[in-house]
């Protein structure tokens, strides 16, 4: 800079004066993770995919979601959304509606026939997928993105697993199940249905004919209440239920019908049989709050006339001249430290008696794990590390067959961290730039090692002018870095706002089809969604950092920014001002 010394220094320039010898700490740029991100099961990117859509890039939305979940439509309408729970905006007013918008982006992407790219090159190697649901679906994605030849085993007749067999379609519609998973099939994926693994010597054959295996056979062996007689016409299993249901074959089960269970599947065992004109009541041993099924389904299924008994455990079941008469206690119900382990206490005297025509107990399933003999176990699942990996040599196992997280999109992030570990593992334990980036080719893999190049020397651009902040963004990593707290965001710059109104078809209308109950959101609504996400930890380039400097000592570069160490006399304005929390200070020894 060199300039000279103004004999008036308000009419010159203030260069002179070094202020940066005054600091104990300067601020600096990072690309920090959002407590959104660090709660979704597949680890998505979602600041960086909401920040597209607020832009109108409803296509690159869509490209940073499926990076790590090629079911955007069907997770906005059946995700457990622990992002939501964990959004910095709750601490506001309301939280994003992170489904919805998902759902939102995952639609036009099928509107248009949006497809995904080839992978970049092909690859010798062979992997088996065992299992075509969403485990088995997103690890087959994956592995085809790196260019794997990848051969799905189904035992169905076709695709979808547990979004086909247990989602209803009033949840799921399956004009939309179908279209997301025959883009995953688009890719070059061989699948053949009707192919059970039937028992450990065809797992053997898989091993021998394969490089690595991956195995999401799922969970179809029901748990059984020891109360009631499975042999009796008036017992029908739930998910046997709902597979029927499914397949357009609704059971008679009589007039009035209890549903056992307080799952998520319990709920749509209730609301199947109520669609089929049954009066439904739901006997639940966790109390109202305590409910493992969504909250919206539960809403939902009260909404359209069915009776909740919380709290509540049957003892026993006859029939009688009149029907079936259930015997009930009520409960106390405490979970344990454990998904599917809790303890139960009955009340003293709270006895009492539910009359009905059939019991349909819908309290769980357990995967089959006859054909895994040679594989170690733990419990009632598969025992596999946090990289999906097997007691057997590049044998891999996700989804429900080896984990108690028995939502859809746990069972998508297992599917993906399998595939990512069986790339690494056919590496010989070399990570691949290319993968890490998303596959998808070697324009983004050189954005990356420049974007580690640029890591190393502080942030700066390197030869080929990547920042540090699109590097992690295209690695999916971000350093070090702490989850991004509401206390780091500028919320002064955000005003007030409602979140989105989630629609429902009226409960009328729906008892009278299985059209889909949640409605989806509207252009405007969607975009006045996205205007509400603070983009924690991720720069928005909106240049207050740039503004509110009293010493002029942050400048704009290009698509980032630079802290000049010579004038910055570290009094953190500019990141107590950040509006996304993406600036920090950090201690210099001197």
């Amino acid at each position: 800079m060199n300039a000279p010394v103004p004999p008036i220094w308000t009419t010159g320039t203030t260069e002179v004066f070094r202020t940066g010898s005054w600091r104990a700490a300067l601020p600096r740029h990072v690309h920090a993770p959002s407590p959104c991100h660090a709660a979704c099961p597949v680890n998505g990117d979602i600041a960086e995919w909401i920040g597209r859509a607020r832009a109108r890039d409803f296509r690159g939305a869509w490209e940073v979601l499926t990076r790590h979940n090629p079911f955007p439509a069907i997770a906005g309408r059946i995700c457990h959304h622990p992002c939501e729970a964990a959004c910095n905006r709750a601490g506001f007013d309301e939280a994003v509606s992170i489904c919805r918008l998902e759902r939102f982006v995952g639609d036009a992407a099928l509107a248009a026939g949006w497809a995904f790219p080839p992978p970049a090159r092909e690859r010798v190697e062979r992997v088996a997928v065992v299992g075509g649901g969403p485990s088995g679906l997103s690890a087959a994605y994956q592995l085809r993105r790196r260019g794997f030849a990848v051969v799905l085993f189904e035992a169905q007749p076709a695709l979808g697993g547990l979004m086909r067999y247990g989602i209803p379609p009033y949840r799921l519609a399956r004009e939309v199940l179908d279209g997301e998973i025959a883009r995953i099939v688009a890719l070059g994926v061989d699948v053949r249905c009707n192919s059970p693994l039937a028992d450990p010597s065809a797992l053997e054959r898989l091993r021998a004919d394969f490089d690595a295996v991956y195995l999401a056979t799922g969970a179809a062996r029901p748990k059984r209440l020891s109360q009631l007689d499975y042999a009796l016409p008036w017992v029908v299993d739930g998910a046997e239920y709902l597979a029927r249901a499914s397949a357009g074959e609704r059971p008679r089960l009589g007039r009035r019908v209890v549903v056992v269970g307080g799952g998520s599947a319990a709920f749509d065992v209730a609301r199947s049989a109520r669609r089929a004109g049954h009066e439904v009541t739901v006997v639940a041993l966790e109390s109202a709050r305590q409910l493992p099924a969504q909250r919206e389904e539960v809403e939902e299924a009260l909404e359209e006339g069915i009776v909740l008994v919380a709290g509540s455990m049957v003892t026993a079941a006859c029939a009688t001249g009149s029907g079936v008469r259930l015997e009930l206690v009520r409960v106390n119900f405490e979970p344990g430290a454990v998904r599917g382990q809790f303890r139960v206490t009955p009340v003293e005297g709270t006895d009492f008696a539910l009359m009905a025509d059939a019991i349909v107990p819908s309290i769980g399933q357990d995967p089959d794990l006859s054909p895994f003999a040679a594989l170690a176990c733990e419990g009632n699942l598969l025992r596999v590390d946090a990289r999906q990996a097997t007691s057997g040599e590049r044998v891999f196992a996700g989804g429900d067959l080896a984990s108690m997280a028995r939502f859809v999109t746990e069972a998508v992030g297992m599917g993906k961290r399998a595939a990512q570990q069986i790339d690494r593992a056919l590496r010989g334990g070399v990570d691949d730039a290319e993968a890490g980036a998303g596959g998808v080719g070697t324009a983004t893999a050189n954005s990356v090692r420049a974007g580690r190049a640029a890591q190393r020397n502080g942030g700066k651009p390197g030869a080929a002018g990547v920042t540090a902040r699109e590097a992690s963004s295209a690695l999916g990593k971000f350093s070090d870095e702490a989850v991004v707290a509401l206390a780091r965001i500028a919320t002064a710059y955000y005003p007030k706002q409602p979140r989105a109104a989630g629609g429902r078809l009226a409960a009328a209308r729906r008892l009278a089809s299985d059209a889909e109950v949640q409605l989806g959101l509207g252009i405007d609504a969607a975009l006045a969604e996205t205007q509400r996400c603070f983009s924690c930890g991720t720069c928005v380039l909106c240049d207050n950092c740039v503004n509110v400097c009293p010493d002029l000592a942050v400048k704009r570069r290009g698509d980032g920014y630079e802290v000049l160490g010579d004038y910055c006399k570290g009094c953190g304005l500019c990141v107590r001002e950040c509006p996304t929390g993406s600036m920090t200070m950090v201690e210099e020894a001197r």
